[in-house]
This record gives C-alpha cells, structure tokens and sequence, in this order.
C-alpha cells in the first residue's frame, strides 16, 4: 500500500514523459484498435517490444485522452487493489470518456476486479501486459466479455526497414535477419540488451511469478529451444536430456514460456487433438535476433532464421499454424479464419540439389488438403513451376513478409 501522495507523484512524473515521447514509427497494430467501443482495450506481448511507448504515443498525439500509469515503476513497488481507489480519487475530476492506461497491470494482484468495477461505472481503460494469460478465456469471464485483446510483436520486416531507414530488398531481409526487431537493440545494437532480456523474462515472468525451484534448468531450457528453432522435439526427450523427473515438468516449463512470449508451439497437423498433442511439436522463438543474441548454433543458420521469420509473420495474422509430415515435410500449413487452407515452404534458396527434398512435402500437403498451389519463399528467387499438377509459387520472402 502507498500513500496517496507518492502515488500522485509517480502520475505527474509519468505524465511529463509520455507528453516528451518521440514521434517514432506507427506500428501495425494501430490500425486495430477500436477505441469506440466502451470495452476494456488490451495490448499483451513479449517484454520490450514497444507496448509502454505504443500506449505513450496514443496520448501524446492525442489519439486517444486520458492518463497514464507504469505499474513496473520502482516508486510503485507495493501498489496493490486498494492504492486504485486511491489513484481515483486523484483522477476524480477526469471525464468518464477519457481512458486510463494501464503499463505491466498484471503486477498488481487482482487487478480484474477494480477494472471490471471501473468497466460496470462507465470508465474507459486500455491495459498493457507480459503474459499472454491476460488473453485468457478466464480472463474474459472476469470482464463478462466486455474487452477487445490485441498481441504486439517486436518490429516486423516493414516496421524495421522504416525504423533503420533501409529499403525493400535482400539485403534488408538479410540485416533483418541478424538484427530482428527489438526495439531497443535497433537503437545501440548492443547484444547484452538481448542477452539481459532473456533473462529478464526467465526470471521476472517466469521463475518469480510461479515460484519456479529450478531456475537454472528452466534457463537451460529455454536456451535449447531458442537454439533449436524449427526443429521437433517432445516432451519425453526434452525429459531425459534436462533431467525433468516428469514430462509433466517439461509441459509446465514450456507452456510458461509460451505465456512469456518467449516461445511458440507447432504442432503437425492431424484431425484429431490426441494425434496431435502425442506427436512432436516443432518450436519457434519471438525473434531472429533475439535468437542471434542468445545461440551460438541459431547464429549462422540463415535457413532456420528464415523459417522462424516467416512463423511470426503467420503468427501475427492467424492462430491455426501447423507442420504437415508424410514421406516429406511442409514447414507450414495454415487454417484461415475464412476456413481456406494454404501450404508454405521455406528455403533459402531452391536449386536442383534441394528440389525434390523441398517440393515433396509441399505437393503431398497440397494433395492431402485438395489445394491447387502452393509457395516456396526464398531469400530472393522469383518463379512458377509446375509440378505433379500442382502450381508452385517461388517468391522472395522480403515481397511476401509485412
């Protein structure tokens, strides 16, 4: 609990730094957010991708009015459910249409009750957060339904050739690639920004929110998986290899660091759930330089950087992504919201060494779902082939990624 002066303080404090925010680039995710609806508004994704100067830049160009609280402020430190009643009486005077921000409120415990009280008196509220379980479908019942959930990722391929000035082409994907799309390490790039971010996670969102005994496992890990992006593992071998006494632990472990943002889960595709869940699953990390930064064998692997980035990119679009495996593999097999299906390969670069080796997963996905085409993206290569009656489109990944 604090007083009600420090709190009003740390508002003013904040208030000065949000109006001095930089006019920085506009980010995708702008043109989703629906500010007419009276519901709860909430923007949840990985540590440092810009949610706190996202939400800044919607009160300093006056996109939307109202004010502005960091709850991962030091000076906040012990801010609980009844410091809002408080931070009310300091705001009493703001009108009801105004919105109150809301940085990092999964820090406070039971934050959904002052919220949904606020939602039911006719209050407005946007709420930013580390931990996907704020999308929750428990969450939803907690707000009777009354919010609109957005994900924001670290730049996307457009959003960094804006942000470092560089021009559509390979050579931007190629830096992309290296660089990913932490904003921070974009400014400096200095790795150790990257290095204590993993860190930071593991520890804040991670280890001291569920009370995790194994750190150093759960970091080693983590470390694994980043490093081996695109491959399939299981919960069984991940097991053995780590010394879990459970395959449960490993469940556990990965499913928090999915709720962290720091990992997604592919699973292959198959009808039924069962199959799908007994299967290995591949994983994919939230970011090519993230990954850079934190795997010496993710480093070199232009390849697998590729593939990871075209995961995201899906991944921002649509939740329906799966691998497809016979005699062959298909990176990517996407259900559309739509119902409509689409098979994707990734390669840096196809040649007749590695054409059959890339096109038969391909085709017995198109066969499998009754498609017609597919795409093969590659670092640069343009072109249409015919094969098995199938037509199979070659396009650079740096036209096709957003």
């Amino acid at each position: 609990m604090l007083l009600e002066s420090e709190i009003e303080a740390v508002l003013e404090s904040q208030k000065n730094k949000y109006q001095d925010v930089k006019d920085l680039i506009t980010r995708l995710i702008f043109n989703q957010l629906r500010f007419d609806t009276g519901f709860v508004l909430i923007i949840t994704g990985v540590r440092r991708c810009g949610k706190s100067t996202f939400a800044r830049q919607l009160l300093s160009r006056n996109h939307i009015k109202g004010s502005f609280l960091n709850l991962e402020d030091p000076r906040l430190d012990g801010f609980d459910l009844q410091d809002f009643v408080k931070l009310d009486r300091i705001q009493s005077q703001m009108d009801k249409t105004y919105f109150r921000v809301f940085d990092e409120i999964q820090n406070v415990h039971d934050w959904e009750k002052y919220i949904r009280s606020g939602q039911e008196s006719g209050f407005n509220y946007l709420l930013t957060g580390s931990n996907a379980t704020m999308l929750s479908q428990e969450l939803g019942t907690r707000l009777t339904g009354r919010h609109l959930s957005y994900e924001m990722f670290p730049f996307s391929f457009n959003e960094y050739l804006v942000f470092t000035g560089q021009v559509p082409g390979k050579s931007g994907l190629e830096g992309y690639l290296n660089d990913g799309g932490f904003p921070e390490y974009l400014r400096y790039y200095e790795p150790e920004i990257l290095n204590r971010l993993l860190d930071d996670i593991l520890y804040r969102d991670i280890t001291a929110r569920h009370g995790i005994k194994h750190h150093e496992q759960l970091r080693q890990l983590a470390i694994f998986l980043i490093s081996n992006a695109g491959k399939p593992v299981t919960y069984n071998s991940l097991g053995k290899q780590f010394g879990f006494g459970s395959p449960n632990t490993v469940l556990d472990y990965m499913a928090h660091l999915e709720e962290s943002y720091l990992i997604f889960q592919v699973f292959k595709f198959d009808y039924s759930l069962k199959n799908r869940l007994k299967n290995p699953r591949k994983v994919y990390t939230i970011d090519p330089g993230f990954a850079t930064a934190n795997s010496l064998s993710f480093s070199a692997d232009t390849g697998r950087k590729l593939e990871n980035t075209v995961f995201l990119n899906l991944r921002r679009k649509y939740k329906e992504i799966y691998y497809f495996a016979d005699k062959g593999e298909c990176d990517f097999v996407v259900r559309k919201p739509d119902g409509t299906t689409e098979a994707i390969q990734v390669c840096t670069q196809l040649d007749p060494d590695n054409l059959k080796r890339e096109t038969t997963g391909l085709i017995e996905a198109l066969n499998f779902f009754n498609l017609s085409e597919g795409t093969i993206l590659t670092l640069d290569q343009e072109d249409l082939l015919d094969l098995s009656g199938k037509h199979i489109w070659l396009i650079p990944a740096w036209k096709w990624l957003d």
